[in-house]
């Protein structure tokens, strides 16, 4: 069944429910293939998201996405719930052209802050009562709104700089207090991050996260490519750190619900097996970077991790034929099969999985039992669950502080729900916490590609069907909107894809989990002390190439 051919969604007893709850503030129906979708006036948002988060239990805030359309400006704010995420609703904000100005969710959902922020910078939309409605990615000076359809491309921008201002300076209350800036270059900061900080002596007064150092356009490259080919070597550039193919599956994952494309069964469990290394990638960075944050440990851990992630590379190079930008994932499978001769793969991998709890035990020695770590990560960065909620924390910060939330166990794709696996979470909530989540995330990604190498070592030959027939051609029906969503290795990892009719998408928005768990920043570190400050922010595991996008 092509997209075209897609049934309405049906409308369940849910559905029902949630029209009398919106009933006073709703005015039609804009239904997603993800979820059901109400309009609601712009001056009645606050009063519908409190409706929905109170009364109907969607106490996360997954993405915010703008847009601009002919005749109006529309927010889309894409709510779900951390009990269940696959009971998800879509409030649906339309804005007139003339005044493109809507009630802010900030007084709902703290992590609306950021998202609205980025849709006045990028598209123009301005929202009544945000707390500090200002360019997020852009600087202040910049003219014009890069996503709106008036903006133009060839105006000269001059960027001028001005000078930083201290937020508290006027507040007596504190004393004598200094701004100091950390980064954008400093190497505590994992990439180009600019942290505006106040300190009153060596505690933290004020800390606010500036970004859009590197802002790369990857949301408006993605919507000049088409769906079937162009697209998919983009995802594995929005986190370097070796989380690529989970990125791909993200894509994979939207535009075959879409392009209603199955994906053969082998081929899933080939994703299930690639997404778990790719984790394991990801993570090892993390404990390797973590530990020069923390304890300046260079000689031993950190190059422990960078050789590790050298055999896992070797593994995935192998698969893939590249060592970082891997463009393995294809709609409706993988690009090709498992390398000859087999036998070796899967020894390789084998190897890989037998020496890993040795190698994580010797993490465990050097850093969880290593009492200087100890001393600066336990009860510092402290996140409560209630917290972290109205972030939208996700993937191991959210774990980490006792939040049981993994899409793959929760909203299951791929071969997940097929295997014997456990979430894991620790109930700290602080940074030694988030430490552990991702330590022990390693073992249970091992546990996952055993069950798939376990069956693909026996899957009949005649049976590994690596892709399922596509059209070369994707054009969804017009105005078809969906938002899907993997666990990558930062939380997660979703898209929204509105599209036009044509073979490329008219909207494509990024929810990166690094965007709305480095806005948590300024919670867990304001009160502490300047070298909490820095482990708070290694314990969110950033990257700015998902955070800009």
């Amino acid at each position: 069944m092509t997209a075209q051919q897609l049934p309405p969604r049906p409308e369940s007893t849910t559905d029902r429910s949630l029209a009398d709850l919106l009933s006073p503030y709703a005015t039609d129906r804009d239904d997603h293939l993800n979820a059901p979708a109400f309009v609601v006036r712009p001056d009645e948002v606050a009063a519908a998201l409190s409706t929905l988060r109170d009364e109907a239990g969607f106490d996360h805030c997954a993405c915010v996405t703008a847009q601009e359309y002919a005749d109006r400006y529309e927010t889309i704010y894409h709510l779900r719930r951390y009990d269940d995420p696959t009971d998800e609703v879509s409030v649906v904000v339309p804005a007139p052209k003339a005044d493109p100005t809507s009630e802010s969710a900030t007084s709902v959902y703290e992590t609306a802050a950021w998202h609205e922020r980025e849709a006045y910078d990028l598209v123009g939309i301005e929202y009544a009562d945000h707390p500090d409605l200002r360019r997020i990615l852009l600087p202040e000076t910049w003219q014009g709104h890069p996503l709106s359809l008036d903006y133009d491309q060839n105006r000269p921008q001059v960027v001028r700089y001005d000078e930083n201002a201290n937020p508290v300076a006027a507040d007596d209350s504190h004393g004598e207090t200094m701004f100091l800036n950390i980064g954008p270059h400093h190497p505590a900061t994992h990439g180009v991050l600019h942290l505006e900080t106040v300190l009153d002596g060596e505690q933290v007064v004020d800390v606010d996260p500036d970004i859009g150092y590197i802002h790369r356009c990857e949301e408006q490259m993605a919507q000049s490519g088409t769906y079937r080919y162009q697209i998919m070597p983009y995802p594995d550039r929005w986190d370097w750190g070796g989380a690529g193919l989970l990125n791909e599956w993200a894509y994979a994952r939207v535009a075959e619900d879409l392009a209603d494309v199955d994906v053969p069964e082998y081929a899933q469990v080939v994703r299930t097996m690639s997404a778990e290394l790719s984790r394991i990638l990801s993570h090892l960075l993390a404990v390797g970077t973590y530990a020069l944050d923390v304890v300046g440990d260079f000689t031993a851990t950190f190059m422990y991790a960078i050789n590790d992630r050298e055999t896992v590379q070797n593994i995935l190079e192998d698969l893939t034929g590249q060592r970082l930008m891997f463009n393995y994932f294809r709609l409706g499978g993988v690009v090709w099969d498992l390398p000859d001769p087999r036998e070796d793969f899967f020894e390789g991998v084998r190897a890989l999985l037998d020496n890993l709890p040795e190698r994580l035990e010797e993490y465990h020695d050097l850093l969880t039992s290593n009492e200087i770590l100890q001393v600066r990560t336990v009860d510092t960065g402290v996140l409560s669950p209630e917290v972290a909620k109205q972030y939208g924390c996700t993937g191991p910060v959210a774990r980490g502080s006792g939040i049981d939330y993994d899409l793959r166990r929760d909203d299951p794709y791929g071969y997940y729900d097929e295997l014997d696996w456990d979430v894991v979470t620790a109930d700290g909530c602080d940074n030694y916490a988030r430490l552990l989540v991702r330590l022990q995330e390693m073992e249970e990604s091992a546990k996952i590609i055993e069950q798939c190498v376990d069956l693909l070592e026996d899957w009949p030959e005649d049976d590994r069907t690596i892709q399922s027939n596509v059209p070369r051609t994707i054009r969804p029906d017009d105005d078809t909107e969906v938002y899907r969503a993997v666990e990558a290795a930062k939380g997660e990892l979703g898209i929204y894809v509105r599209a036009d009719g044509t073979e490329k998408p008219a909207r494509f928005k990024i929810r990166g989990p690094s965007f709305s768990n480095l806005q948590a920043l300024p919670e867990m570190a304001e009160g502490e002390y300047v070298p909490d400050l820095i482990a708070s922010l290694g314990s969110l595991d950033t990257i700015m190439g998902e955070v800009d996008r």
